[in-house]
C-alpha cells in the first residue's frame, strides 16, 4: 500500500539538490533527536522520567478537558495517537508504564463501554508538575546551545513542514 501524503509532487520538490544538501534526511533528523532527547531525560531522570512519559503527562493535561486539574475528563485513545504522531499501538506501549503508576488511567467512554479514554489521574498530575523544573531545564540548555534565534526558526519550520508528512488517504498498491 502507497499513502499520498499532503504534498504534491512538484518540480520545485523533486529537483536534484547540490551535493552539499544530499543524504538521507532521515537519518539526521534521527541523530538530531537521538542527541536532543538525551538532554531531556538527563535533567528528566531526577523526576523518574524520560522525555517520552513526559510528553504523554503534558499530552494528557492539556488534551483530556481537566483544565489541568487531573479530574474528570478524557481524551479517545484514537485522537490522542493523532495528536502525538503515534501510531496505536506505540502509544499504548507508552502509556502502560504511567498506567501502571497511577499517573494515567484508562475508562471507558460514557455513551460506549467499547471505547476507551486516556485521562490524567491527580498523582500523573503531580509527577509532571514536580518534573516541570526539570523539562525547563532542558529546554534552557537546548536553547543556549542552539540560540533563540535558531530555536525559533527551527520551530517554525518543524510546525510548517510535519503537516504535509501526515498520510492523506492510502492508495493500492501499482
Amino acid at each position: 500500500m502507497h499513502y499520498i501524503y499532503g504534498v504534491s509532487q512538484t518540480p520545485s520538490r523533486t529537483a536534484t539538490l547540490p551535493a552539499s544538501s544530499q543524504g538521507c534526511t532521515c537519518a539526521k533528523l534521527r541523530r538530531l533527536t537521538r542527541r536532543i532527547t538525551a538532554v531531556y531525560d538527563r535533567e528528566l531522570a531526577a523526576a523518574g522520567l524520560r522525555v517520552t512519559q513526559y510528553s504523554l503527562l503534558a499530552a494528557l493535561r492539556s488534551d483530556t478537558g481537566t483544565g489541568g486539574t487531573g479530574s474528570a475528563g478524557g481524551i479517545g485513545l484514537t485522537e490522542l495517537a493523532d495528536r502525538m504522531d503515534m501510531d496505536r499501538s506505540t502509544l499504548s506501549r507508552n502509556l502502560r508504564p504511567l498506567i501502571d503508576r497511577g499517573w494515567a488511567e484508562l475508562i471507558a467512554h460514557g455513551q460506549d463501554a467499547r471505547v476507551r479514554v486516556a485521562r490524567l489521574t491527580a498523582q500523573g498530575l503531580a509527577q509532571w508538575q514536580s518534573a516541570r523544573p526539570y523539562w525547563k531545564r532542558a529546554q534552557n540548555e537546548v536553547n543556549a546551545t542552539l540560540g533563540a534565534a535558531q530555536v525559533l526558526q527551527l520551530h517554525q519550520q518543524l510546525d510548517e513542514v510535519t503537516p504535509l508528512f501526515r498520510p492523506a488517504e492510502p492508495t493500492p498498491e501499482d
